[in-house]
């Protein structure tokens, strides 16, 4: 099926088609086969940094097929998948400091694992029993946002306090195509580009906001969007880790100089569905999924790696890495114990609230009384 077949097969019988701008060619640096292209910048790719970044993919596959498993054998109640997309995850965090704060939507767990969040902390909000398994602080992580585009708005705040003190630090974050059709996202770059906030928005392109084409969310590239604003604008290959590596390290640079907020569109694809509750093959053909599953992030990164000769020992030293993580993401999910009621009082305040403690007290006094029967 070619690209116009497939254009064909989203229209939907309500909608009149419109004509689309042709969107901006994305940068590239590795083609689909792992042959450098270098279209849109020349440089040459440190060996080292490939294989850092092919590691962080290979890895963040393994956890996410682990965590799918998990979903179907009732051990989480839901799991939102990043297969496809940990290219443009893995190539855009590995290119910021580990002082620079992210705000991750829901599907970021190749971020968050090179971050250092372990399975245990990220799988908690997933199995029910906690609001987020980790301490955004520790990582500078934010936990995951599930309402569409808040995060941006946080995003901004912070990145007007990291401002206000003058912290060399920027604020980096994530959201999909879909979230960019909402109100808080175009807020957000008001704000940002009026105070000059140091915030770099980072558009996971996935094509689908859940069974809503991209190409009937906007008649224009993504990234116009906030050129719109003032922002500089990018878009690059998302299938491709050393072009998404390049454009961030670019844009981090200029946001942290001082220049103001950015925005990279990171052009990819949800190879899953939207969530483990999700059916992809009502919406959309297996023809266009074939067609994005030959352009795999990690397919050309290995491919890649393998014409400047990486030894295959390294390929089986991964092989057994992941092994281990597989087993650590299996084995945790059963200590994942559910929470004290009483927890639920725990982060309502960032401390100590009188009314609060009597509610508290009150509540344990109304179990106690389960105890004594």
């Amino acid at each position: 099926m070619t690209p116009p077949q497939i254009a064909q097969a989203h229209q939907r019988p309500y909608l009149s088609p419109l004509p689309r701008a042709q969107p901006a060619e994305p940068i590239q640096l590795l083609d689909p086969t792992g042959t450098l292209t270098q279209l849109g910048f020349a440089m040459s790719p440190s060996p080292d940094c490939a294989r850092q970044l092919y590691r962080d993919m290979f890895l963040a596959r393994r956890f996410d097929t682990e965590a799918f498993s998990l979903q179907r054998k009732g051990e989480l109640g839901l799991w939102l998948m990043s297969l496809g997309q940990e290219a443009a995850q893995v190539g855009s965090i590995r290119a910021l400091r580990d002082t620079d704060h992210v705000f991750p939507s829901y599907r970021e767990h190749a971020a968050a694992l090179c971050r250092g969040i372990v399975p245990a902390e990220l799988l908690g909000q997933w199995r029910g029993i906690a609001h987020s398994g980790w301490d955004p602080d520790t990582y500078r992580f934010h936990i995951y946002t599930l309402v569409l585009a808040a995060q941006t708005l946080h995003a901004t705040g912070y990145a007007m306090g990291v401002q206000r003190d003058g912290v060399d630090e920027l604020v980096l974050t994530y959201f999909g195509d879909g979230a960019t059709s909402q109100g808080d996202f175009n807020e957000a770059l008001v704000w940002a580009s009026s105070t000059r906030a140091p915030v770099l928005f980072f558009c996971q392109n996935n094509q689908w906001a859940i069974s809503t084409p991209v190409s009937t969310q906007s008649r224009v590239g993504l990234h116009t969007r906030a050129a719109g604003f003032g922002l500089p604008s990018y878009v690059v290959d998302g299938n491709d880790a050393l072009a998404v590596h390049e454009v961030t390290r670019q844009a981090a640079s200029g946001v942290r100089s001082g220049s103001g907020p950015a925005f990279i569109e990171a052009v990819t694809y949800r190879m899953a569905g939207h969530s483990t509750s999700d059916d992809p093959t009502r919406y959309r053909v297996e023809a266009e999924v074939e067609q994005w599953r030959q352009r795999d992030p990690l397919t050309r990164m290995r491919q890649y790696l393998q014409g400047i000769l990486t030894p295959k020992s390294y390929f089986d030293r991964l092989d057994d890495e992941a092994d281990r993580l597989s087993d650590e993401t299996r084995s945790v999910v059963a200590t994942l114990a559910d929470p004290a009621p009483a927890s639920i009082f725990d982060h309502v305040y960032a401390g100590q609230h009188p009314l609060l403690e009597e509610q508290r007290e009150q509540f344990a006094a109304y179990l106690a009384t389960f105890e004594e029967r």
